[in-house]
C-alpha cells in the first residue's frame, strides 16, 4: 500500500498515527507492542511527534518493547548511532521501562554483537518467530534498507536473524530478511527528491532483491506500507 503526503511533516504525523494505531491493537490483542525502529533523518520527525503530549498520552508505554532494525558499530554517545537518535527524539521523553528498550550494542567486534543481539531476540520471542508488531524502515538511494546492501552476501542469509555487515565504515549490525519478514506491519518512511528514482525502481521496476534489497521485504503474514512525501514520489506515474 502506497500513501503519498505533501511533505515530511504530514508524512511524519501519519507515521506517528500508524505507530499509535498498531500499538493500541497489539496491546488489546496480546498485552504488548513490539516495534523495531529505524535510524535516519526521516523517522526522527516521527519520533518527535510521538513524544509530543498529543501523541504521547495515547500510548500505554509500559507495554511497549523497542528493538532496532540495524545499527552502526559506534558508542551510544556517537552522533551516528541510531539508538542515540531515538533516545533523543523519543525514548527519553516517554515512560517506557528501561528494560523494555533493547539497543544493538556494537562498539567492538561486529560478529560478536550480532550473535548477542540474536540471543536477545530469541530470548524475547521464545520458540516462535520474531513477530514484530511494527517495523519502521528507510530506503537508501542505492536501494538498501536497514543495513542490507545491494549484492551483499547477507542478502542470501536464510537462518540467522541478525548478522554483521563488513565492508562499511563503520561496520554495522542488521536484522536479516528472515527476521524482518516475520513482522505484522512494515512501514517504509521515504522523503526527498533524492529518493525519487530509487523509489520508482523499487515499486515499479523488475523485482530483484539482490540489486534493490528493499524489494526483499515481503512479510510472510503481514503487510508492507509505503509512506512517502511528494518529492520522493515525483517519478511515480
Amino acid at each position: 500500500m502506497l500513501w503519498i503526503f505533501p511533505d515530511l511533516e504530514t508524512l511524519s504525523r501519519a507515521a506517528a498515527a500508524l505507530f499509535i494505531r498498531q500499538a493500541q491493537r497489539a496491546i488489546r490483542r496480546s498485552g504488548r507492542f513490539v516495534v523495531a525502529l529505524s535510524g535516519g533523518q526521516t523517522p526522527r520527525r516521527t519520533y518527535e511527534w510521538l513524544a509530543h503530549p498529543v501523541c504521547r498520552n495515547t500510548v500505554e508505554w509500559e507495554a511497549v518493547y523497542v528493538f532496532w532494525g540495524d545499527e552502526r558499530c559506534v558508542p551510544l554517545e556517537d552522533p551516528r548511532s541510531n539508538a542515540r537518535m531515538a533516545y533523543e527524539a523519543l525514548l527519553n521523553h516517554v515512560p517506557i521501562p528501561p528494560d523494555h528498550i533493547h539497543p544493538i550494542v556494537c562498539e567492538g567486534d561486529p560478529a560478536a554483537a550480532a550473535v548477542r543481539y540474536e540471543a536477545v531476540l530469541r530470548r524475547f520471542f521464545g520458540e516462535g518467530p520474531p513477530r514484530f508488531d511494527l517495523v519502521f524502515l528507510g530506503l537508501g538511494e542505492d536501494g538498501h534498507t536497514a543495513s542490507l546492501f545491494p549484492f551483499h552476501p547477507d542478502l542470501e542469509e536464510r537462518t540467522r536473524w541478525v548478522v554483521e555487515v563488513e565492508g562499511t565504515l563503520p561496520p554495522r549490525v542488521t536484522l536479516t530478511f528472515p527476521a524482518l519478514n516475520q513482522a505484522r506491519r512494515v512501514a517504509f518512511l521515504v522523503s526527498g527528491a533524492s529518493k525519487a528514482e530509487i523509489l520508482k525502481e523499487v515499486l515499479r521496476g523488475p523485482v530483484d532483491p539482490r540489486r534493490r534489497p528493499a524489494q526483499g521485504i515481503r512479510p510472510a503474514a503481514g503487510r508492507v506500507l509505503w509512506l512517502v512525501d511528494r518529492g520522493a514520489a515525483s517519478r511515480l506515474e
